[in-house]
């Protein structure tokens, strides 16, 4: 599942990179490895879900040199653990909508904060029976970051995500708690711009 996802979602962006004339510079696409860090708690005492890595890709649009929207696709796979034993793992697809600014005055660096929408996907659940957990959760994101442009076109970039993501545990049918994950999401990457 993990590699048709990445696989898709590569050829989706090679796809919009050919459709886009050369001389656009509007569209921006990165490749990051990322920490994700969650920041769990939940009414059950103990209950806690462990970091994970992987690689982010994301697109971003500018309607302006200063306004652009990004997407970002990426999947991870977490362990839950109970008082620090294992409950099992379970894997999650965040894909996440910020609206960005981006301060464009300061040379090579180009910081940026941004706003938007988190819908995040459980799936591969592979709790210890009878736990299970509710498949989606929407919620807010925030992020910040910085681009540092090697060239007209490639950059090196650094940002953090604050996602809110929290999902309903259950036992047999019956709610045990709700566990709210709110990852921060800290990565270093490479773009292009075109």
């Amino acid at each position: 599942m993990k590699r048709n996802f990445l696989a898709a979602t590569t050829v989706a962006v090679l796809a919009l990179c050919a459709a886009v004339p050369a001389d656009a510079q509007n569209w921006l696409v990165r490749g990051r490895a990322i920490g994700v860090l969650p920041d769990a708690s939940s009414s059950l005492s103990g209950l806690d879900v462990d970091d994970a890595y992987t690689v982010e890709l994301d697109l971003s649009y500018f309607f302006t040199k200063n306004i652009a929207v990004e997407v970002i696709a990426a999947t991870a796979r977490h362990e839950v653990t109970l008082n620090g034993t294992s409950l099992g793992k379970v894997s999650v697809l965040p894909p996440t909508v910020t609206l960005q600014y981006h301060f464009t005055d300061l040379g090579a660096w180009k910081p940026y904060v941004g706003g938007g929408l988190n819908y995040t996907w459980f799936y591969d659940v592979g709790l210890q029976s009878p736990l299970d957990i509710s498949r989606n959760s929407w919620g807010g994101a925030l992020q910040a970051g910085v681009d540092y442009a090697i060239d007209k076109n490639w950059l090196i970039n650094l940002d953090v995500k604050y996602i809110w993501i929290s999902t309903d545990v259950s036992a047999a049918g019956s709610k045990l708690t709700t566990l709210d994950i709110n990852p921060w999401v800290v990565g270093l990457g490479v773009g292009y711009r075109f």
